[in-house]
C-alpha cells in the first residue's frame, strides 16, 4: 500500500511520465527516509585509506590505445548554475576566446577520437531544463554524434516533499519548482530505463568514463583507461589529495565492518564529525567525480537488483525556490553516483594529478579557469601553468552571480600565474593586463574603485594603479 506521501508522489511521477524504474528507485528512497534513514557515516565506522597514483603504474601504449577505442564518455550536465545566478545549463559559459564548456569538451573528443582512430561516443545525462540549450549549442558539430547512439538522455525527476508529512509540495507559482533532479546517483537508473546501457554493450564498448561537464580536466585519458582496463575492476574513481578549499568536501573512506570503499559527502556526516571531515592529514583524498565502469558489470548488477543499486541516502533540505531562502524548506532525496564504489566487489581508487580535477562551482573558481594559470593546447586540454592553484576570494556581494562578476572583469582575468593568494573585499573593477603576484588582499574601499590597465599587484604594494 504504502504511506500516502509515497502514494501521492507515485501518483504525480507517474502523471508526469517518469519512467516507472525511476518511480521504484524513489519509493526504495523514500521508505528509508521515512523510517528515519539519515544517510550519516559516523567517523567511528570508517578508516582514513590510501591508494597508488597514476605516475607509478606501467600500462603498455597499446593497452591504452585499445582501452579507448573500447570507451563511451557520459557527461553530466543537468546544472543550471543557479548559484552563480544562471538560468541556463552552466556548461554555456564562455570559458575563453569565445569557447564555451560545450565547444571545448566537443573538441577535445574529436581530437581524441583522431588520435587513437577511436569513434569515443559522447553523450551527456541532460535536465529537462539544459536539454533544448545543450542540444542547440551542440549542433555546430555535425560529426560529434555517433551512429546508433544518442548525443543526450535525460536524467530523472522526482517531487520535492514537504519536511513535515514528506508529501510532494505544490508550487503554482512556478511548477517547474515543485521537481528536483534525484541527485547524480540517478545515473544507473537512467541508462537503464533509457536503454542505452543496452545500446551501448551491444555496440560493443566496455567501458564508460564519466565526468562533470563543468570540469575540463576530465578528459578520457589514454593511461587512465588503459589503467582501468588492465585491473580488471568493475568500476573505479579517480581521486585527488584534498586542499584548504576541500575541507568541507566529501573524502573517501573505508568502512571497518566489511573492508569496502565509501565515499562519505558533507551531508553525510554528523555535526560532531566535521572536524574529522577537515583533517587534510587524516582523510587525504577526495572525489575527482571522474569515474569508469565496466558495462557488463553494471548491466548484471542492475539486473541483480531489480534496478535498485541501492546506493546511500543523503536527505537534503533546501527552499522549494533555491534562489529565495524565504520559500518553504523541502527535502530532496538524492544519490551520489561515487557511491556506487561501495557497492561493486573489487572497485579501485587511484590518485590522479590535480591537472584532472578542475570544477567550476563558484565565479572564484571561474577567474582561474579564465586566467593564464591554464593554456588551452591544441588538443583543447586545459594545461595547468604553474606549480600550485591560486587560493582566490572574491566578495560574494559583488562577485558571486556571473553577470556581476563579468561586469568587473571587462577586460578579461588578470594574470594569477604568479599568485599565491587574491582576495577582493568590496566592489572593484579591472582593466586590461591586470598581474597579481603573490598574496594580494584587497580591502573594501568606500564606494567603487577602478585598477587601473597594465597595474601590478603584489603583496608589498598597492598602492599604484588604483583610482577612485
Amino acid at each position: 500500500m504504502g504511506s500516502p506521501g509515497l502514494n501521492q508522489a507515485r501518483a504525480k511521477m507517474v502523471e508526469a511520465g517518469v519512467d516507472p524504474a525511476a518511480v521504484e528507485v524513489f519509493a526504495h528512497y523514500y521508505r528509508l527516509l521515512e523510517h528515519g534513514e539519515t544517510g550519516m557515516i559516523p567517523e567511528s565506522s570508517i578508516d582514513p585509506v590510501d591508494m597508488p597514483h597514476l605516475d607509478d603504474a606501467q600500462v603498455d601504449p597499446e593497452v591504452a590505445a585499445e582501452a579507448v577505442r573500447h570507451t563511451a564518455v557520459i557527461k553530466l550536465n543537468g546544472g543550471l548554475g543557479t548559484s552563480m545566478g544562471m538560468d541556463r545549463a552552466k556548461s554555456l559559459l564562455c570559458v575563453r576566446r569565445g569557447l564555451s564548456f560545450l565547444d571545448i569538451i566537443a573538441r577535445q573528443i574529436l581530437h581524441l577520437r583522431r588520435e587513437y582512430d577511436a569513434t569515443l561516443p559522447l553523450v551527456f545525462m541532460n535536465s529537462f531544463r539544459t536539454s533544448a540549450d545543450t542540444l542547440e549549442a551542440l549542433a555546430r558539430y555535425e560529426d560529434l554524434p555517433v551512429a546508433g547512439l544518442p548525443l543526450e538522455f535525460l536524467q530523472n525527476k522526482e517531487p520535492k516533499l514537504r519536511v513535515k508529512d514528506l508529501t510532494p509540495i505544490s508550487w503554482p507559482a512556478d511548477p517547474d519548482l515543485e521537481w528536483c533532479p534525484p541527485g547524480h546517483g540517478d545515473l544507473y537508473t537512467a541508462l537503464v530505463g533509457t536503454g542505452l546501457l543496452d545500446r551501448l554493450i551491444d555496440a560493443g564498448y566496455r567501458h564508460v568514463f564519466v565526468s562533470n561537464s563543468d570540469n575540463l580536466g576530465a578528459v578520457p585519458d589514454a593511461k587512465v583507461a588503459g589503467w582501468f582496463a588492465a585491473s580488471g575492476a568493475p568500476f573505479a574513481i579517480e581521486a585527488v589529495r584534498r586542499s584548504a578549499s576541500d575541507k568541507k568536501g566529501g573524502h573517501f573512506a573505508r568502512r571497518k565492518v566489511d573492508g569496502r570503499i565509501v565515499l562519505r559527502e558533507t551531508a553525510q556526516t554528523l555535526p560532531e564529525d566535521r572536524a574529522a571531515l577537515a583533517d587534510l592529514d587524516r582523510h587525504r583524498f577526495t572525489s575527482t567525480n571522474n569515474l569508469w565502469f565496466d558495462v557488463a558489470e553494471m548491466k548484471r548488477l542492475m539486473e541483480e537488483r531489480d534496478g535498485v543499486l541501492g546506493l546511500p541516502l543523503i536527505r537534503n533540505e533546501k527552499t522549494v525556490d533555491p534562489s529565495d531562502p524565504s520559500t518553504p524548506t523541502v527535502v530532496q532525496i538524492e544519490s551520489a553516483m561515487g557511491a556506487a564504489i561501495e557497492v561493486f566487489e573489487g572497485a579501485q581508487t587511484i590518485e590522479v594529478g590535480r591537472d584532472r580535477f578542475v570544477p567550476v562551482k563558484t565565479t572564484n573558481d571561474l577567474l582561474v579557469l579564465r586566467s593564464d594559470v591554464y593554456d588551452l593546447g591544441t588538443d583543447f586540454v586545459m594545461d595547468q601553468r604553474s606549480d600550485d592553484l591560486p587560493y582566490v576570494e572574491l566578495d560574494a556581494d559583488y562577485y558571486r552571480l556571473v553577470e556581476e562578476f563579468d561586469r568587473r572583469f571587462p577586460e578579461g582575468a588578470p594574470s594569477l600565474r604568479e599568485a599565491d593568494a587574491f582576495r577582493v573585499d568590496g566592489d572593484w573593477t579591472f582593466g586590461r593586463d591586470i598581474q597579481v603576484v603573490g598574496d594580494v588582499s584587497l580591502e573594501r574601499p568606500d564606494g567603487a574603485q577602478r585598477v587601473a590597465a597594465g597595474t601590478v599587484l603584489s603583496s608589498s604594494d598597492l598602492g599604484e594603479g588604483l583610482d577612485g
